[in-house]
């Protein structure tokens, strides 16, 4: 009778002594700055590796998702040649949309922009997904301030297409 109480009490006992005295930060917090060095680490690297392949003949689909004029946020295929944006259009209509809508997010190169202004500026949330082959952002989603509402804007670039 007395052996398996002696084992309740040493099993308390042992969970006891693992229980930390000082509770620590969470990790994420604690590496804070270190992911945000690998991110730019990462934008870098893929900037550069986009500026290597020298594509300058291309069309993407592109959508925005924000807090900003419906017609906004409808996804677009957008094409580029020679460096120059010489159509958008509604990917499901067919037809040209007004190009003030999109004009920051019409080339790579101003994708590549916006992803380094909001490390200018220190977004609190910044996360971007980059094509592994071509290093172009397919994902771009940044929250400029927490404490802000309506300030997040969230971006898609798919099905980007090299043309002759």
């Amino acid at each position: 009778m007395r052996l398996p109480i002696a084992i309740s009490a040493i099993l308390v006992a042992s969970l006891g002594l693992s229980t930390p005295v000082i509770s620590q930060p969470p990790i994420q917090i604690a590496q804070k700055p270190a992911s945000t060095n690998f991110a730019l680490e990462q934008f870098k690297i893929n900037y550069r590796l986009w500026k290597h392949k020298k594509i300058s003949n291309y069309r993407y689909e592109f959508t925005r998702s924000c807090f900003c004029f419906p017609k906004a946020t409808e996804p677009v295929i957008i094409e580029v040649r020679n460096g120059v944006t010489t159509s958008i259009t509604y990917k499901y209509a067919k037809t040209p949309v007004d190009r003030a809508l999109f004009e920051k997010y019409n080339t790579m190169p101003k994708l590549f922009n916006i992803i380094r202004n909001a490390f200018i500026q220190r977004a609190d949330n910044l996360t971007v997904q980059y094509n592994s082959i071509l290093g172009y952002p397919t994902q771009i989603n940044i929250d400029y301030d927490k404490q802000r509402t309506d300030d997040e804007i969230f971006i898609t670039i798919s099905n980007l297409q090299q043309i002759k």
